[in-house]
């Protein structure tokens, strides 16, 4: 009967743990990273910042992770991609706001060091 008892509840915390992991925090939410409206926001944060740099044109090779949050300014993209720079890919860390009139405006742009 203890046995039985033991795995009940070692039952039980394994599936809390994996439905608490599988809830994003907060109100953020998972996105398809293969969503046309995806690569777009991606496309338009390495243009953004081809445009503001002066070092070489990034590439876009994937997205790796984007997260989204919506508040009262309109929803707020943290992408996580890949871009090449001509000799190396690299990772980078993108946040991107889309105002409800759908215009785009990057507010954060950095490599990320592995």
């Amino acid at each position: 009967m203890r046995f039985q008892s033991l795995v009940f509840i070692l039952i039980v915390l394994f599936s809390l743990g994996a439905t608490i992991q599988a809830i994003p925090p907060g109100d953020s939410s998972l996105i398809n990273i293969k969503d046309p409206h995806v690569i777009q926001i991606a496309e338009y944060a390495i243009n953004e910042q081809n445009a503001e740099n002066q070092g070489p044109e990034l590439k876009l090779e994937k997205v790796i992770n984007i997260i989204s949050q919506i508040d009262d300014e309109g929803t707020s993209y943290h992408l996580t991609l890949s871009a090449n720079d001509g000799s190396a890919s690299n990772k980078y860390e993108a946040h991107v706001l889309e105002k409800p009139n759908e215009t785009y405006y990057l507010t954060f742009f950095k490599r990320i060091h592995a």
